[in-house]
This record gives structure tokens, C-alpha cells and sequence, in this order.
């Protein structure tokens, strides 16, 4: 089973990380990136990339990206808390994430983070639409009220996003983060496994 780009499970399991302090750690916190930037974030840039050369009216890729995104911040608060089961965690995974993530939490307060994940992140991710007056949008601040309406510009959430992942993957790389590192081998493990509940 391929777990990333290039990669087997068999990889992964091979992998010592018995302790913080075994040599294998960079080469398993590599195989955790190959896997997010090889299946999803790529993806993302490339959409980005091309729609840049249209005008903002005329872009297309909004709701793909911001179903994509949704998608990685509630895996990233996952590997976080070293969940390996998160049915009907999804509301408390994304606005836990939006709230005290350093790229987003100037953003969202409760409310706002709990209406970004009903409108924007349900209605994307379950009905490709947006609920109630929001908009998905490529220029401005990332969010943007306007009396009862919330654009969320997508570009601007990607980049949050991936400063948020930068900041997950350098904090996985150094040896004291024990419970980080202890939490990430549990959701790893649990993938190169293959046993998913159902």
C-alpha cells in the first residue's frame, strides 16, 4: 500500500522511532511531507498557479481549493492530537484549528470559525456550495465581513495553511517534542497500518 508518493507502508513501518532521539526521524517526518505535499498541497499550488494568469472575476478554482484545505486542517489538528478515529470530530477539529493555529487565530473567534465551518467548510466539502451569504473569493484579506456576508479568499487561506504546516513540520523536527512526535507515530502508524474503521 502506498502511503505517499513513492512511498509503501513497508517504508514506514521499517522506520526505527523507537526514542526522539533515533536517526530515523527526519526520514519518517519526510515521508509524513511527500505524503501531504504529494497528494494534496501540490495540487492546490498548481490550481492556484493557473488561475493566476485570469482575472479575479474569472478564476475557477475556489471551491476545490478551500475542499482541499478543509480537508488538510482538520488532518493536520489529527496528527496534532494523534487521533486515529475522527468520526463526528470535524466541527471540533476545524474551529479548534482556526481558533489557536498562529496563521488563522487573528481571524477567527468561536463564532466566526464555527460559521466558517458550517457554511463554508459542510456546504464545500458535502454540497459544493457555499450556505447563507458567503463567497469564496482570490483577492483581499483572507477573511472579510460585510454586514452578515464572509468572503474567504482562498489564496490567502492556502498560504495560512501552509504556514501552519511549515510550523508542524519544524516543530515535529526537533527531538524534545516527545508527546508531538509520540502523537504523530500513533496517526502514522495507524495509516501504514491500513485498517480503517468504518
Amino acid at each position: 500500500m502506498k502511503i505517499a508518493p513513492g512511498v509503501d507502508a513497508v517504508d514506514w513501518q521499517n522506520l526505527d522511532l523507537s526514542t526522539s532521539q533515533s536517526a530515523d526521524w527526519e526520514r519518517g517526518i519526510s515521508i509524513f511531507d511527500q505524503r501531504i505535499r504529494g497528494r494534496f498541497t501540490d495540487v492546490v499550488d498548481s490550481l492556484i498557479n493557473e488561475d493566476e494568469g485570469r482575472a479575479p472575476q474569472d478564476r475557477r478554482f475556489g471551491f476545490v481549493i478551500l475542499a482541499i484545505d478543509c480537508m488538510l486542517l482538520e488532518t493536520l489538528e489529527a496528527f496534532s492530537q494523534g487521533l486515529t478515529d475522527t468520526r463526528k470530530k470535524s466541527k471540533e477539529l476545524c474551529t479548534g484549528f482556526l481558533t489557536t493555529r498562529p496563521a488563522f487565530k487573528a481571524f477567527f473567534g468561536d463564532d466566526l470559525a464555527t460559521r466558517f465551518y458550517c457554511e463554508f467548510r459542510c456546504g464545500v466539502v458535502h454540497n459544493a456550495q457555499v450556505f447563507g451569504t458567503g463567497r469564496v473569493w482570490s483577492v483581499g484579506p483572507l477573511v472579510e465581513l460585510d454586514g452578515s456576508r464572509i468572503t474567504i479568499n482562498r489564496t490567502a487561506f492556502h498560504r495560512a495553511l501552509m504556514q501552519e504546516l511549515d510550523a508542524y513540520l519544524g516543530a515535529l523536527r526537533d527531538p524534545s517534542a516527545t508527546d508531538l512526535r509520540t502523537k504523530f507515530r500513533t496517526k502514522m502508524n495507524f495509516i501504514a497500518e491500513g485498517k480503517f474503521q468504518r
